[in-house]
């Protein structure tokens, strides 16, 4: 795939770029340009253009708005000490997001064609990549099926593209959030879409989190389908226990079942968990067993973690049965420790000893 480059010939002054990184926040400011690129049945993918940032134009009969035939991913760029810039773990995303398309019924994306345009638009808008530890530009590329028609049946035409925005911490680093234990809806079923990362997934989440914001909470916290017992993912990010205390805690996240989505920070936590001299494991566990975890101090510590956020403490839980506290409610130096060594590595302070960072400029 060939990148035309025809970028915005009147992009934001060094100000007003500037004022609008300055002001942090996530999502609320885009990038000077963005890539996109059609695929039609008949003939495959054509080049893709990087362009000035602007509105699409769509039929009103496009299929996406319809049958919600689309998915996403969530990456980012980081400033190096160097004033360079890279990408952590591209091709990993490139893959979930092709694992994505296959079960949306959307056409892949060769990897490196992914990673290309990537590479291409953060090289174009680096001046947006923010400098300061814990910030970044947040890229997000999508698919959407774009055939015009009601047919219930897989697009025949798709369109690819990339946005970017600055973007600072999701969650303050500093504060444990308090999470609100759903036992009446559910995220994902065996069989369903909760592997892929698709917008449907996440607006079948909105009607919880409403729910888990009235109860005071800050996010929503999934169980499995089936039980209404098992632990899966909190939101949109997954979930890791610390058991224990010391160089002898043992790293804990509920295990891939098909219906969790496979994070890419969360197999990257696997790793830098593992480095750190950390047992790590993943398995099943449920209400019960974090309920009486934090009660008997076997569970000192909880945190999420996903793309957006990197690392959340997770300081109380809520759930219709009562509440309970995680140690004293604050971050625990474990979750401290992670979140620092994984940010140190995808900013070029500490070795990236398993070559995850992929340099663009």
């Amino acid at each position: 795939m060939k990148i035309n480059l025809n970028p915005n010939p009147t992009p934001a002054s060094d100000a007003d770029r500037e004022a609008k990184i300055a002001a942090g926040g996530f999502g609320k400011y885009y990038t000077d340009n963005m890539v996109i690129a059609e695929w039609s049945e008949a003939t495959g993918w054509a080049d893709a253009e990087l362009k000035a940032y602007g509105p699409l134009s769509l039929d009103p009969a496009t299929s996406v708005l319809h049958y919600g035939q689309e998915i996403f991913e969530g990456m980012k760029a980081y400033t190096q000490p160097d004033g360079g810039i890279s990408l952590f773990r591209p091709e990993a995303n490139a893959q979930r997001f092709n694992s994505s398309a296959v079960r949306m019924a959307l056409p892949e994306i060769p990897v490196k064609d992914f990673v290309a345009a990537v590479e291409a638009l953060v090289k174009q808008d680096r001046a947006w990549v923010p400098k300061n530890i814990g910030e970044s530009l947040y890229i997000r590329p999508f698919m959407i099926a774009t055939e015009v028609g009601l047919g219930v049946r897989p697009s025949n035409h798709a369109t690819f593209l990339i946005i970017t925005t600055p973007a600072s911490a999701y969650f303050n680093p500093n504060k444990a959030v308090t999470v609100w234990i759903s036992t009446e809806y559910v995220r994902a079923a065996p069989g369903g879409t909760g592997a892929a990362k698709t917008g449907g997934n996440y607006a079948g989440s909105l009607l919880a989190q409403k729910q888990a914001a009235a109860e005071g909470c800050d996010q929503v916290v999934w169980l499995d389908a089936t039980e209404r017992r098992w632990v899966e993912e909190m939101g949109g990010m997954n979930l890791y226990f610390v058991k224990g205390s010391g160089d002898s805690a043992t790293i804990f996240t509920p295990k891939l079942t098909g219906t969790l989505l496979p994070g890419i920070t969360r197999d990257s936590i696997l790793s830098v968990a593992a480095d750190l001299g950390y047992k790590v494991e993943e398995g099943m566990i449920s209400v019960d067993d974090w309920r009486d975890g934090v009660a008997s101090g076997e569970i000192a510590e909880i945190f999420a973690c996903g793309t957006a956020a990197v690392v959340s403490p997770i300081g109380a839980a809520k759930s219709a049965a009562g509440t309970w506290v995680t140690g004293n409610g604050e971050p625990g130096p474990i979750t401290h420790k992670i979140r620092e060594t994984l940010l140190g590595i995808q900013h070029g302070t500490i070795e990236d000893k398993h070559g995850w960072n992929v340099r663009v400029g």
